[in-house]
């Protein structure tokens, strides 16, 4: 999240230098509007963007000197004993920065809440009018004049020669739909009270609106007579308020200058090009920089068994319950028919009563769909294949109760894998076996570190003349066996990857995890980070 809210603080000053420096000034006031409001939702978007062919193209800064390893994992779990394989860097509970952000969108709602509740009070409690598609609403005792969608506030204060038009001003930001992009900056403001930016965004898009509203409403008046009547709303009284910026002194002279100014020349349109390298060097960017931990997790690949459609709504369900994090009653009667289903040696007519009326209730929840889609694939296929079959008995050794123990179900516990966290056992490294649980842990972690670290051939670098810093995300198995299998690597270059998959190759074999005194496959994350002296 960090990183993601300075890439989006970073894209929106370059986004607002730009403008200030090359567009403020021009009178192209519909063009500058679509920037501001076009940019502000790309630097939301841009931190998503990530071009896989850039990624590729482009080579990596590395450097070599010896790798800082990091193990890690997470496991999703329920109450009744759902355990979902999976590793992740990431922490998944909310962290501290986090919970002060949603601290201050809570403050920053209610602050608008009673803004808004403000403007509803001014509506019932002032008399008003209407006038075509318009409410005119009278400010008692007020100087102030503004508009809000189809409203407009008009003070009673305010001189009687300059109502028509402040009326005529504050109608064009009615149909220009003004308040519409107010509110949109509103809510960043919420969303994103800590960026300073957003508040400098839509002070930029409040006063452009004030240049459009005059641009068009000097049309009817001589220039002259409407910038007297701007002057004189200013220090007409002492007790004038500066809350719209109608009032607003520093606005007003703004306002002035800018209607004296000529037309800008449309040759001048030509520096709204500038936007298009900053854009791209933006995705460039966004492509090829690694986020703290997301290139960490090497996506597990089902090689243990063949990728059906049966097994893909499995992995469906898997998902579901990881989302979600428990399940009912009504979702964990779906688990029950599977394993009736999957265990039973002939057809029981009872069983497809039950299948059949629980696919056909209603209002079934996200999971309890996924659970009916299963069996939909089962019918639809008439059987289920060897690794089909193994991959639903692993999916149900940890959704059922004691599953690791039914003998029905132990054909599938090879393919079950239980995170290096959470496993009542974990894997021993040889010469750790003499230590508690907790040192084994410790231990495990360190001798793999050491192991990296003594057997990568760190020449290879040399040989790619690589330089800078670089990261190799890696994962591998422990199997129910204790030997290390299905290992995975992503790195910048391919002879790196080899390295890689060369060194955890070389493991030894260890004393494998047990979960519920059962020998199961052990999953690890292993990233590499290597620097090299330039």
């Amino acid at each position: 999240m960090l990183h993601y809210i300075l890439q989006t603080i970073v894209f929106q000053l370059l986004f607002l230098i730009l403008y200030d420096l090359f567009l403020k000034k021009e009178t192209f006031f519909n063009w500058n509007r679509v920037y501001l409001l076009g940019t502000s939702i790309m630097s939301l978007m841009l931190p998503f963007i990530k071009l896989e062919s850039l990624r590729n193209v482009v080579p990596k800064d590395l450097m070599i000197i010896l790798p800082e390893v990091i193990i890690g994992n997470q496991i999703t779990s329920n109450p009744k004993g759902v355990i979902l394989e999976g590793i992740d860097m990431g922490v998944s509970d909310f962290n501290t920065l986090e919970i002060i952000i949603l601290i201050g969108i809570s403050i920053a709602l209610v602050i608008f809440l009673v803004k808004m509740f403000s403007m509803i009070y001014m509506i019932q409690d002032n008399p008003k009018y209407r006038r075509d598609d318009l409410l005119i609403v009278k400010l008692l005792d007020s100087s102030k004049a503004f508009s809000f969608f189809n409203y407009v506030f008009l003070g009673e204060k305010i001189n009687y020669d300059d109502r028509d038009s402040i009326l005529e001003h504050e109608i064009i930001h009615v149909r220009d739909k003004h308040s519409l992009d107010l509110i949109y900056f509103e809510i960043l403001r919420i969303v994103f009270w800590f960026n300073p930016l957003v508040y400098i965004y839509q002070n930029r898009i409040s006063t452009l609106h004030e240049f459009t509203a005059d641009a068009k409403a000097v049309k009817n008046h001589e220039l002259k007579i409407y910038y007297q009547k701007l002057l004189s709303q200013v220090f007409e009284t002492q007790n004038l308020s500066f809350i719209n910026t109608f009032f607003k002194k520093s606005l007003i002279k703004k306002r002035i200058v800018m209607l004296s100014k000529s037309r800008s020349r449309q040759v001048n349109i030509v520096k709204y090009v500038l936007l298009i390298p900053m854009v791209l060097g933006m995705i460039f960017y966004t492509s090829c920089v690694q986020e703290n931990g997301q290139d960490d997790k090497v996506v597990q690949e089902k090689s243990i068994l063949q990728n059906t459609s049966l097994i893909e709504k499995i992995e469906a369900v898997k998902s579901q319950i990881e989302i979600q994090g428990n399940t009912t009653n009504e979702e964990h009667q779906g688990f029950d028919l599977l394993l009736r289903t999957v265990t039973g040696t002939e057809l029981d007519p009872e069983l497809v009563k039950e299948v059949q009326l629980y696919t056909a209730s209603k209002n079934k929840t996200p999971l309890m769909q996924k659970v009916t889609e299963v069996f939909e694939q089962i019918q639809k296929q008439g059987n289920i294949s060897d690794d089909e079959e193994k991959a639903l008995k692993g999916f149900l050794v940890f959704v059922t109760e004691d599953g690791l123990n039914n003998p029905a179900l132990q054909d599938g516990i090879e393919i079950v894998e239980v995170p290096f966290g959470v496993i009542d056992e974990v894997p021993v490294f040889p010469g750790c076996e003499t230590l508690t649980k907790e040192e084994q842990k410790k231990c495990m972690v360190e001798m793999v570190t050491k192991h990296v670290m003594q057997n990568f051939n760190t020449k290879v670098a040399d040989s790619l003349k690589l330089s800078g810093k670089m990261k190799i995300s890696s994962m591998f198995i422990i199997n129910n066996k204790g030997v290390v299998e299905n290992i995975k690597a992503r790195a910048p270059h391919p002879a790196l990857e080899k390295e890689t998959l060369r060194v955890l190759d070389l493991l030894p074999d260890m004393t494998p995890g047990m979960q519920s005194g059962k020998p199961v496959n052990v999953p690890f994350a292993l990233p590499i980070i290597f620097q090299l002296k330039e």
